[in-house]
């Protein structure tokens, strides 16, 4: 549907409101709906490549398989998923906006700063826009690669540390990225812990079954006598991309830095994803979004999907359906890689 050109302020304070509301969620991981929430908004604004200008949060292209169905948007479906009730109750707002404000929502929620946002983003029609496939991280590899994506982004090493802070929130899963557990002990409370463990603790290298390396670290229980029964504590873990900011001497400095500083790491992230948020949006003085998609067609908001994340009807040509399927299968070949990271 295509209504005005930006939602109005009234419009928006509603569906804050909502997702707020949404984000608790006791039987999904932690019983949150937050981490989720920002890792989908993340991978929605980095597919962007500023040399073509293309990709980035406007046209929220992941409701089509050639972008949905990329194994590092593995898991995502369930994010979207939660976000669809809000869908059907303000249809007039674009996923592409509603996945970009709900991380905002959540980072703040979660205890983390206030980050700018500006809407106006329209959904795709087609996926004739829709970025190939390979623009994302992939946590097995070391600190070139992450310059490699950072940089065609047009970050710096700074504003990657700060963004990598963003693993103070949620946990890999197995069946998803090949990765498995959760970085910091509360992994639904924004903070500076995992720079602070990632400098604190002893990492370990650990093979998965299906041949994922990562780093782990288990917390011992102080008030437990030496063969004392008791609840063993969860492993903690880190991809080799986090380790790959130990070893880096230019990553290193920030990483120390924001494990001392709370402040400035919330003051650095804040601005670096409010950054993130706007990739590929091109706005006027008066702040309207004004790419080519959005001239032609205005505040154009996509049909409402389903409200599962395991099997969703067909939308239109090209639209994902039965996207768990798909995303499944992509998966298991993503877990098979073998090779170490070069750290």
């Amino acid at each position: 549907m295509a209504s005005q050109d930006q939602p109005t302020a009234t419009q928006l304070t509603q569906v804050q409101a909502a997702i707020r509301a949404l984000l608790r969620q006791p039987t999904y991981d932690d019983g949150s709906a937050g981490p989720v929430l920002v890792r989908l908004a993340w991978h929605s604004a980095g597919t962007y490549d500023a040399a073509t200008r293309t990709g980035g949060s406007n046209g929220a292209g992941m409701r089509y398989e050639r972008e949905g169905g990329d194994p590092a948007n593995a898991g995502l479906q369930h994010a979207r998923a939660f976000l669809e009730p809000l869908k059907h109750r303000f249809p007039w707002i674009t996923y592409a906006d509603l996945w970009t404000l709900a991380a905002v929502v959540a980072v703040r929620e979660m205890g983390g700063p206030e980050i700018e946002w500006r809407g106006g983003r329209t959904d795709f029609t087609d996926d004739s826009r829709v970025p190939p496939r390979g623009r994302l991280p992939d946590g097995a590899q070391g600190a070139e690669h992450l310059r490699w994506i950072f940089y065609r982004m047009g970050f710096d090493d700074r504003e990657i540390v700060a963004l990598s802070g963003a693993h103070n929130l949620g946990r890999c899963h197995a069946d998803r990225s090949g990765f498995d557990g959760k970085w910091v002990n509360k992994p639904t409370r924004f903070s500076n812990q995992y720079f602070k463990l990632l400098l604190a603790n002893d990492w370990k290298k650990k093979t998965l079954p299906s041949g994922v390396e990562q780093f782990v670290y288990v917390e011992e229980d102080p008030e437990l006598e030496a063969g004392e029964e008791g609840e063993k504590p969860e492993e903690l873990m880190m991809l080799p991309t986090d380790m790959s900011l130990l070893s880096d001497p230019a990553f290193r400095p920030w990483v120390e830095r924001y494990a001392a500083d709370k402040d400035l790491f919330f003051d650095h992230f804040a601005k670096v994803f409010a950054k993130l948020l706007e990739l590929g949006i091109r706005r006027d003085a008066s702040g309207r979004v004004v790419n080519e998609e959005n001239t032609e067609d205005g505040y154009r908001s996509a049909p409402k999907k389903s409200d599962t994340a395991t099997a969703p009807g067909d939308q239109g040509p090209g639209q994902v359906g039965h996207e768990a399927a798909p995303l499944k299968e992509e998966n298991e070949k993503f877990q098979k890689r073998k090779e170490g990271a070069k750290l």
